[in-house]
């Protein structure tokens, strides 16, 4: 094979950061439950001992918006691709729960 033929071929391998969030929010959730259980409890409970560190409410809803600020402002500081994918797999993760809290 040539070079351009296998550049040709390494792109269309490569997944977008999109098409990696939503491996992450959807594909790899049995995996990530079996190390960390089910991700929308962790969520929550982050939520309650939060609430407790702070003296007032905090839901869970602002703990996935707390991690999506803080993976940009550490993409602020410097770029690194699992900032930018980790805070497109929060977004993701944050519209699941909202949409099954409805």
């Amino acid at each position: 094979m040539m070079k351009e033929e296998i550049k040709v071929l390494a792109a269309q391998d490569k997944k977008s950061i999109l098409q990696e969030a939503q491996e992450i929010v959807y594909e790899r959730k049995q995996e990530k439950e079996r190390q960390y259980g089910p991700f929308e409890e962790s969520m929550e409970r982050t939520a309650k001992v939060a609430s407790i560190l702070c003296g007032k409410e905090i839901t869970a809803e602002d703990v996935y918006k707390i991690l999506i600020s803080l993976k940009m402002a550490r993409e602020g500081y410097a770029h690194k691709k699992d900032n930018l994918l980790d805070a497109v797999a929060y977004i993701g993760g944050l519209q699941k729960y909202i949409d099954e809290n409805e």
